[in-house]
């Protein structure tokens, strides 16, 4: 769709282009607080090297707008692969490139590297949303042909997001991750009270297995994080990232930046043998959410990553009055742990007519699969019967 002719964009090469208090004002202006739009972590990101150079991600950040105001952002990358994105597009490059076509650079509208859904066209404050949504989509459009990229991938979008710029021809894709939901309970307890008495049990039990044979867990936020813990940690992460995946995205800077950036913003669950940290699972805690994003042990412990990353964040969430708990992709294991399957959304446009049509056709058939899978996959969780809280 066209621009309209009174808006304008231009392409920030660096988040340190775009003022910190106007970029955080709308993505506030977007809904409740997201620590992942937060400029402190994607200048984290930036600054520590995780993001920009030769890791794949080259920031081309979207600032829309209206004369010498700005009307809206978008957080957007030039990329040359699919890594570090968890919605998957490989099958579209590799058909693509056999077609004849070069499916790289993209552009990806999205935070790297972390699979959590938040605002992504962001109006700025007192702006008509739907026309600087619309004005946004346009200015990718631009981007794209500007820079030949094949495509345009908005990814862990909002419902909202995805219905506008279905409107402005994008692609909808669906998927599903599982998530914990608070129905306004004062204590874990309370939630167990909510499962059958067979889950509860096993999950009592499974938590008393986690902490045995003095394992001690530790919950550190704001001014008590220190360089120590973040030695800790990385150490964690980088042992889980080369046995998942062979290359972890970030650097040990990048936790020392967003610790020292937005430290009142993370929640690190450590489990520690005599003072001694052995395992650790990073939070960070949004407006009404608290997101779990990496974890990992130097020792294998029974349950001690369902403990660390599932039953304490739940601790948390509702210690902190929060209304869910998003722990990440994919996780079938999490129902059992009373994390219930939800839709993600992302939104998707291709600069070739002909590769556009067929992934449409594609998405069609995937969006019918991933409902249904849904659907299965809701009948498993662990609540009572006709008394499980309504998806």
């Amino acid at each position: 769709m066209p621009m309209d002719t009174t808006l304008s964009a231009r392409v920030a090469a660096r988040i340190d282009e775009i003022d910190p208090a106007l970029w955080n004002a709308a993505a506030l202006a977007s809904g409740p607080y997201n620590p992942f739009v937060d400029h402190r972590f994607l200048k984290a990101l930036e600054d520590s090297g995780s993001v920009g150079g030769r890791s794949g991600w080259a920031p081309a950040h979207v600032v829309l707008e209206d004369g010498d105001e700005v009307a809206g952002l978008a957080p957007c990358y030039l990329k040359n692969d699919s890594q570090g994105e968890y919605v998957f597009d490989h099958a579209f490059a590799d058909a693509y490139e056999r077609a004849g076509g070069s499916y790289y650079p993209k552009l990806q509208i999205s935070v790297p590297f972390t699979p959590a859904t938040g605002p992504r066209l962001m109006p700025a404050p007192g702006r008509d949303p739907a026309r600087a949504r619309a004005g946004l989509a346009a200015a990718l459009r631009g981007l794209m042909r500007q820079t030949e990229a094949s495509s345009i991938h908005v990814t862990f979008t909002t419902p909202e997001e995805q219905a506008g710029l279905v409107r402005e021809g994008f692609l909808p894709r669906v998927d599903k991750q599982f998530h914990w939901r608070n129905e306004g309970y004062g204590s874990y307890d309370d939630f167990l009270g909510d499962l059958a008495s067979r889950k509860r049990k096993q999950l009592k039990r499974e938590r008393r297995d986690a902490l045995a044979d003095g394992v001690v867990v530790r919950h550190v936020t704001g001014a008590d994080l220190t360089e120590a813990h973040w030695d800790a940690f990385f150490a964690f992460y980088m042992d889980t990232g080369s046995r998942k995946w062979g290359r972890p995205y970030l650097n040990r800077r990048f936790f020392s930046l967003v610790g020292q950036a937005m430290p009142e913003k993370i929640l690190l669950v450590l489990a520690e043998v005599e003072g001694r940290p052995i395992a650790g699972a990073l939070n960070f805690i949004g407006g009404d959410a608290l997101y779990g994003r990496y974890w990992g042990a130097l020792e294998e412990r029974p349950f001690l990553h369902f403990e660390l990353c599932y039953h304490q964040a739940i601790d948390a969430a509702i210690a902190m009055g929060l209304s869910r708990v998003e722990a990440g992709a994919q996780g079938e294991h999490k129902i059992a742990r009373g994390y219930r399957p939800v839709t993600t959304y992302s939104a998707h446009a291709f600069a070739d007519p002909g590769l556009q049509r067929a992934v449409d056709d594609y998405l069609v058939r995937e969006r019918a699969a991933v409902l249904a899978m849904q659907e299965e996959l809701a009948e498993q969780a662990p609540f009572r019967r006709g008394d499980a809280p309504s998806a």
